[in-house]
């Protein structure tokens, strides 16, 4: 059975893992509080960065929606002539008189 790249990869990260926890075994009890602390300080940090980046995504979407239909407004009136340019003439190219 050949071993593909996802195998190897789940032996690399576990062998990572394995690693990290007999560090973390071997650290003292102060050491274990600081390492903690900091965990808990950069998740909190992380959390509070995609909070903020979550709230700017709702507002570029929400621009872009508004742009969009902005848009839309300024290029309706130029379709709809298009498109009655279209259906007013017959096959041979030449304009049908409307009544």
């Amino acid at each position: 059975m050949a071993v593909s790249m996802k195998h190897m990869a789940t032996f690399i990260m576990g062998a990572a893992a394995g690693v990290a926890l007999a560090k973390y075994l071997s650290m003292s009890d102060e050491e274990k509080e600081k390492f903690i602390a900091g965990l808990k300080e950069k998740a909190s940090k992380f959390k509070g960065e995609a909070e903020n980046a979550w709230d700017k995504a709702a507002d570029y979407f929400e621009e872009l929606k508004t742009k969009g239909a902005d848009a839309m407004k300024d290029y309706a009136a130029d379709a709809d002539n298009i498109i009655k340019d279209l259906f007013n003439k017959d096959k041979s190219g030449s304009e049908t008189k409307q009544a």
